[in-house]
C-alpha cells in the first residue's frame, strides 16, 4: 500500500466512526419528531416539505420537540465533519487506483467538491436553526432547496462513484492464479 493510499485509508475510517456515531445519536432523537400526533422528518425538512409545512412544523411543535430538532442540528455538525472527509477520502483512493488523467482529475475535483457539500450543509443547519427560533421564512426557502439539492447530489456522486472502482481493484487484488 502507497503512504498516501494509508492515510487516506486512516482518515476514511475515523471519518466513517465518527459519522456512524453521529448518525446513531440522531436517529434516536429522530424518534421524538411528532407535531400534532403526526411524525416529520429531517429529510422533509430539508427537501420535500413545502414553505408553509416547514413553517407550520417549527411554529407549532412544542418546546420539547423543539430542543430535540435543536439537538439534532447540532449533532449533524458532528456527523458533517466525518461524512465529507470520509467521502473526499474514498474518491481519493479511487483516484489513486486509477491510471486514466481524466479520471483521476474528476475523482480529485469530486473529492475537493466535498467542501462545497460540507459549506451547503452548515448553511442548511444555519438556516434550519434561525427558522427554528423565529419561524418566519422569506425568499430564501428557494436557495434553501437549491443549496439542499446541490449539497446532496455533490454528497451521494462522492460516495457512489467511487465504490465501483475501489471494488474492482479489491477484485482484482483477490483474484488467485494457478
Amino acid at each position: 500500500m502507497r503512504f498516501a493510499d494509508a492515510h487516506w485509508k486512516k482518515l476514511f475510517l475515523f471519518s466513517f466512526g465518527l459519522a456512524i456515531g453521529s448518525a446513531f445519536c440522531m436517529k434516536w432523537l429522530e424518534t421524538e419528531f411528532w407535531m400534532r400526533n403526526e411524525k416529520f422528518t429531517i429529510i422533509g425538512l430539508e427537501l420535500f416539505y413545502s414553505k408553509e409545512k416547514v413553517i407550520d412544523i417549527l411554529s407549532n411543535t412544542d418546546n420539547h420537540v423543539k430542543n430535540v430538532l435543536d439537538y439534532h442540528l447540532h449533532f449533524d455538525f458532528a456527523f458533517m465533519a466525518g461524512i465529507f472527509p470520509g467521502a473526499a477520502s474514498l474518491c481519493m483512493m479511487a483516484r489513486n487506483k486509477l491510471v486514466s488523467v481524466s479520471w483521476r482529475k474528476f475523482f480529485f475535483v469530486l473529492a475537493a467538491a466535498q467542501l462545497l457539500a460540507w459549506g451547503g450543509d452548515i448553511t442548511e443547519n444555519l438556516y434550519l436553526l434561525r427558522w427554528l427560533k423565529q419561524p418566519v421564512i422569506g425568499n430564501e426557502f428557494g436557495t434553501y432547496h437549491l443549496i439542499v439539492a446541490a449539497k446532496w447530489t455533490i454528497g451521494l456522486l462522492a460516495v457512489l462513484c467511487p465504490v465501483p472502482v475501489l471494488l474492482a481493484k479489491l477484485k482484482r487484488k483477490n483474484k488467485t492464479h494457478f
